[in-house]
């Protein structure tokens, strides 16, 4: 389905994206948030090619692999955003430390 390799491909570049980010960012509470962007970007990339390969199944290999896959990308989105909400309050105080201290 052309509709999943198109959020495949968003998803992956995403998870490139915030990964970069990660290593330029000196601060560690924003590296972590950061950190927890590229995790749920990657349960994404995960989530979603299990799920094309559901959709696209030829056999019961591709049902459990894509179940797998599934399974692991949606746990990888569900701890992300866990640790997202975790981070996201230390990150905004330690910008607001860093914009005092300029």
């Amino acid at each position: 389905m052309p509709v999943f390799v198109i959020i495949i491909v968003i998803a992956l570049a995403m998870y490139i994206f915030y990964k970069v980010k990660t290593f330029r960012t000196k601060a560690p509470a924003q590296k972590r948030w950061i950190q927890t962007k590229a995790n749920i970007a990657l349960g994404t990339f995960v989530g979603v090619f299990g799920l094309n390969i559901l959709f696209t199944q030829r056999g019961t290999v591709d049902i459990v692999v894509g179940t797998i896959f599934l399974l692991l990308g949606a746990a990888n989105v569900l701890l992300g955003m866990k640790a997202y909400k975790l981070y996201l309050p230390y990150a905004a105080k330690e910008a607001e430390e860093e914009r005092l201290k300029a």
